[in-house]
């Protein structure tokens, strides 16, 4: 009797609902031990209801078989997801798997389909699209226009929409544009920088001393281009003028309290001023041209016209690897953009 309860119970486990929740667990023991960020918990929790547990709820773990793995990344192709996140998806599957190994339910694990993801550049301004984006920005915002309501709303939803107090461009959005062409954050870095993480530092260099919060394991403090501290400036004697710029307020859409709101705000004054300053939604490869194209912008323009730039010192202080470098950023460059460094000559010595 003993035995039987005893299969039973192991038998109520062999389900990957128990198993999602004991990779949970475990990967919430990696955040206490800061081996990961809680975003990343956030993503796994994320994908795990999106098409993991929809798709095995009714297969038991010890009956997973390579034929149902294709099934499995058929629905994610169907899906339309790309190569890149339906890896990242198997990377959950195995996860699991090697639960239900350890507690005896799988002998070995199942082969799994291989998957080429193909690296896919990020899009990016060129320098005259970016010197538009930005003379726009300050026109709409000097001018007072309105945005086009095509996501406005005044009642509730479940989607993002963009309240009344929005549709009017502030200078903040001038201000995003041009701070993350000249400091390398990502977007996630601007929704969370507070004055308290950022410092001036004037010597033989001017520049802003960045120590923001950990992302994607890097941690190291970021410093920026000249520019970023005349707009750091800027914003922060806007928001003194509005009794804020204290330590704990932030530095763009400091009123925004819901901080995910506040980038979805940027994303779409974004988006209202490339479609003002005439900069196509998308670039000649179908890229969409999003906020997150402004770091990508960040980082090829020290590429293009940095003098004698130092790979890895560019790749630590955006916060980034050498190889994630030359495989989403320099990877986009070909002989035309420097052009005239091909064509360089020596000057003879004398």
């Amino acid at each position: 009797m003993t035995d039987s309860v005893l299969t039973q119970g192991a038998l109520r486990a062999n389900n990957f609902d128990v198993l999602a929740e004991q990779l949970i667990a475990q990967e919430n023991q990696r955040v206490q031990r800061a081996e990961l960020s809680s975003a990343s918990v956030g993503i796994l929790k994320n994908r795990l209801d999106a098409h993991v547990l929809p798709y095995f709820k009714y297969i038991p773990p010890s009956q997973v078989t390579p034929m149902m793995m294709d099934a499995f990344v058929k629905r994610l192709t169907d899906a339309h997801l790309s190569s890149t996140t339906v890896s990242q998806y198997l990377v959950v599957v195995r996860k699991l798997l090697k639960l239900a190994i350890r507690q005896g339910f799988l002998r070995e694990m199942p082969e799994l389909p291989t998957i080429k993801v193909a690296s896919r550049p990020r899009s990016m301004l060129s320098l005259r699209e970016y010197a538009a984006v930005v003379r726009t920005a300050h026109r709409l915002a000097r001018h007072g226009d309105k945005a086009p309501e095509v996501k406005a709303s005044t009642g509730h939803r479940e989607r993002f929409w963009v309240q009344p107090r929005n549709l009017s461009l502030p200078p903040d959005m001038a201000w995003a544009i041009r701070f993350m062409v000249n400091s390398f954050v990502r977007p996630g870095d601007l929704r969370q920088l507070k004055h308290k993480h950022v410092q001036v530092v004037r010597g033989s260099s001017v520049y802003l001393r960045m120590t923001l919060p950990q992302t994607k394991r890097h941690d190291a403090p970021m410093v920026t281009m000249r520019p970023a501290v005349r707009v750091y400036e800027a914003a922060l004697a806007q928001a003194q003028r509005d009794g804020r710029g204290g330590p704990d307020d932030y530095v763009f859409l400091p009123a925004e309290t819901d901080r995910n709101y506040a980038l979805a705000v940027l994303g779409f004054w974004f988006k209202w001023v490339m479609r003002e300053a005439g900069v196509a939604p998308e670039d000649a490869m179908g890229r969409l041209r999003t906020l997150y194209c402004l770091r990508h912008t960040s980082i090829m323009f020290r590429l293009l016209y940095g003098q004698g730039i130092d790979m890895l010192t560019l790749a630590r202080n955006a916060r980034t690897s050498v190889q994630m470098i030359e495989r989403f950023y320099a990877s986009a460059l070909d002989g035309e953009m420097n052009v005239a460094m091909l064509q360089s000559r020596r000057t003879s010595k004398s």
